[in-house]
């Protein structure tokens, strides 16, 4: 098996995985993560599923992208588009998957969030892991530091912080309350980072060990 490849394989496990833990997350029903809060606020008040309207935010960030890097968006950035269709529908289907999850219980709903954020830390050192494609949002955020020297780190910070704001006045606007912007979106800001950082240093010995025979066919 060639390396790029096992790369995609590694990146469409991981697809499924933070699907799974965005769906987890968001049915704990307390605040959804802070790249899928926009999404999720518009679904609440639209006709268009969570998943399709993280596909709709998903190519709008691919467009500023452009918009911000002009000459330097490079050609392979284009698979954004199928990989953020896939990981719309992957929400989709997750979110049917776990349609039994309806938790009552404030505690139950912390057990699912925390549950939820570990899921989705996985899926997101997947991703690392697989290092071919970025998700539009850190993509976005990339695009941004290139652009203007920013540090990566306090920009995702500032994204997540604007993404998190703008759901919570769409939903102050659409509800009079704040719908899919509560305390788990913090949670999930702080733990999901943890996790797929804890993976990482854990798993270190895994690139080697997956790709050292790269080249077998």
């Amino acid at each position: 098996m060639t390396e790029k490849l096992k790369r995609y394989l590694i990146l469409l496990a991981g697809l499924f995985v933070s699907s799974l833990g965005v769906s987890m997350i968001t049915r704990a029903n307390l605040g959804t993560s802070p790249i899928s809060s926009i999404p999720y606020v518009l679904s609440l008040q639209f006709p268009l599923t969570l998943g399709e309207f993280t596909i709709a935010f998903s190519i709008l960030l691919i467009v500023l992208q452009i918009l911000i890097l002009r000459k330097n968006f490079k050609l392979v950035d284009i698979l954004q588009i199928p990989v953020s269709i896939i990981f719309g529908y992957f929400i989709d289907f997750c979110m049917m998957l776990l349609s039994f999850v309806n938790p009552q219980i404030y505690l139950w709903k912390l057990v699912y969030l925390f549950i939820g954020c570990i899921i989705l830390g996985t899926g997101v050192y997947l991703e690392v892991l697989a290092n071919v494609v970025m998700l539009p949002g850190e993509a976005f955020v990339r695009a941004v530091t290139v652009t203007w020297k920013t540090d990566f780190g306090i920009t995702k910070i500032v994204f997540d912080v604007f993404m998190a704001v703008t759901a919570g006045v769409l939903a102050i606007v659409f509800f009079g309350k704040l719908q899919g912007v509560r305390e788990g979106t913090v949670a999930e800001a702080l733990l999901v980072g943890f996790t797929a950082r804890t993976w990482g240093k854990l798993l270190s010995f895994l690139p080697q060990k997956i790709y050292r025979n790269s080249n077998e066919k």
